[in-house]
């Protein structure tokens, strides 16, 4: 197992958890806040692109539980499509733009790794982040034709969503909130966006999670081995139930909390930088 750093005690590690869990399926960006966050605690440190990834094993494995008939009715479609003259059904057509949805921030995560560990995890970069998606993301749900369900998805759709979700790799963006924009953009309902946000994550996160556990492995970090496990524990369930309050609220609300929060959020963190009580990087 990765060594343990000194730093972040069990207590910020379950507050570290529940933030994951209760922001990693919101359009707000999980990775913002752990990253906000984390130098606000007792230990004053930044847990880390590494535990971010890591603690987001937890919540996918929400995603999994939660759309478990989804995920095997798409994945056995899938499946099936390898055998010859199979019918091309929604479902496999569905784990195929998955996997297309995929590639762009794998590509990307790999070239500009980093990038994305160090210069991209400048508060003031995820302060305008916050900001700037967040307005963005209100003018999609505001202008959105609110139309089209997912068994509508063509490839051109697929291949946006997963560019939509490569932006994420910054701090601030949000996966679910470009991949929902993107959606909206494009006319999908609030509720058909927001799911497939959730699917179209799974492959990435954890491919992502079992990386950087890897990579970490024998390597010294602010967050213990035990502690993260704990922060990954408590994200999961904190991330079940957020499915489930979120797929309800959106269907019927809309985004617009989401959207003033992001930028209420985006300006107090940049009036604590230039205050001086958070540091950039």
């Amino acid at each position: 197992m990765f060594v343990a750093g000194n730093g972040v005690g069990w207590l910020e590690a379950v507050i570290l958890g529940l933030i994951q869990g209760l922001t990693e399926f919101l359009p707000i960006s999980s990775s913002a806040h752990l990253r906000i966050i984390g130098p606000m605690l007792p230990s004053g440190l930044d847990p880390g692109a590494a535990f971010t990834a890591i603690t987001q094993l937890g919540t996918e494995l929400a995603v999994l539980v939660y759309f478990r008939h989804d995920i095997a009715r798409i994945f056995l479609a899938w499946c099936g499509s390898f055998k010859r003259n199979a019918p091309f059904n929604q479902d496999a057509r569905l784990g195929w733009l998955v996997i297309v949805g995929t590639l762009p921030i794998a590509g990307l995560g790999l070239l500009f790794q980093d990038i994305i560990e160090t210069y991209l995890r400048n508060l003031y970069l995820t302060a305008i982040m916050l900001i700037v998606f967040g307005l963005i993301l209100g003018l999609a749900d505001r202008v959105g034709k609110r139309q089209t369900e997912l068994r509508d998805m063509t490839w051109r759709d697929g291949i946006v969503f997963g560019f939509a979700q490569a932006l994420a790799l910054i701090p601030g963006v949000s996966r679910s909130g470009g991949t929902i924009t993107a959606g909206l953009l494009m006319g999908y309902t609030r509720e058909a966006a927001a799911r497939y946000s959730f699917l179209l994550a799974v492959p990435a996160v954890f491919a992502s999670g079992f990386y950087q556990l890897y990579k970490s492995w024998g390597v010294a970090g602010p967050v213990s081995p035990a502690n993260t496990a704990l922060a990954t524990f408590i994200a999961f369930f904190v991330g079940y139930a957020v499915i489930v309050w979120f797929l309800k609220i959106v269907s019927t609300r809309g985004y617009g909390l989401f959207v003033v929060y992001r930028v209420v959020l985006g300006v107090v963190v940049l009036a604590l930088l230039a205050a001086g009580v958070l540091q950039p990087l």
